[in-house]
């Protein structure tokens, strides 16, 4: 509904404020405080200190950044060469077939994450494809959890791009993979960064797949977090939450600075 009148847009405004603060603001005012909390007996935190900041950066934790680091990246850039190829593949495709191709994409974004772990564990957890207990297990978790948002993200691109570009190209004699790379791909550049942006940022948080999988040797931040948490170290896994959010936070910005000069371009 409509709200026309200027106490009705102001009313409609402080609501939105209001429950955006109460569902958003607040959790993370919380965990911020929990951060640098010494003490939290009574409403407010006492004995405030970064000394769970100062622990974070020192022995698993920073090693787990990294872990993080590495797995979104490193499954994001697969699941968008393979979310493009597949988008590519599938433009040309009209009517029920591709209907039913975009279901079987989506597929894994409808599975929840803790399924597509537990299959991943039974899949390969038996000769000949023995992977339980490796890096690479994790990693093809991520994928295949990130993979719907990638192809989704191109296949919008590649449905926005108007055939007017790559039709004058090939008029002028431009080969098909020329006109890929030096026409297509650029025009797209936006939602392929983007695409990456929000595979990197799922990445980062995600647990329910990765504590079914994931091996000693390679544990990711949202899995330190959950330990620190099942042990009753509230404050260091706040700490450490906030860490994890900042560093997206940046690997976002970063990327989204890079979009928009994509697209100025």
């Amino acid at each position: 509904m409509l709200v026309w009148s200027r106490s009705g847009r102001r009313l409609a405004w402080f609501l939105a404020a209001l429950l955006f603060a109460v569902i958003y603001g607040l959790p993370i005012a919380m965990i911020a405080l929990a951060s640098i909390s010494g003490q939290w007996n009574g409403v407010l935190p006492s004995h405030l200190t970064l000394m769970h900041f100062a622990n974070s950066v020192q022995g698993e934790s920073g090693d787990q950044l990294r872990v993080s680091i590495m797995t979104g990246a490193i499954a994001s850039a697969v699941a968008l060469v393979s979310g493009t190829c597949a988008a590519l593949a599938l433009r040309r495709i009209a009517g029920a077939p591709k209907r039913l191709l975009d279901a079987i994409f989506f597929i894994p974004s409808a599975v929840p994450s803790v399924s597509v772990g537990l299959g991943l564990l039974v899949a390969f957890s038996q000769p000949p494809v023995l992977l339980n207990g490796t890096t690479l297990i994790v990693v093809i978790a991520h994928f295949v959890l990130i993979s719907a948002f990638t192809y989704g993200s191109v296949s919008a691109g590649l449905g926005r791009l108007a055939p007017d570009y790559e039709q004058v190209a090939e008029s002028l004699g431009a080969r098909a993979f020329y006109r890929l790379r030096r026409v297509t791909l650029p025009l797209v550049a936006p939602y392929l960064i983007a695409a990456f942006s929000l595979s990197f940022a799922f990445s980062m948080g995600e647990l329910g797949a990765t504590v079914m999988v994931y091996p000693p040797g390679w544990v990711t931040l949202p899995v330190g977090i959950f330990s620190l948490s099942d042990r009753g170290a509230i404050f260091d896994a706040a700490a450490l939450t906030i860490i994890l959010a900042v560093t997206t936070l940046i690997v976002l910005i970063g990327l989204s600075r890079v979009s928009t000069k994509a697209a100025v371009r």
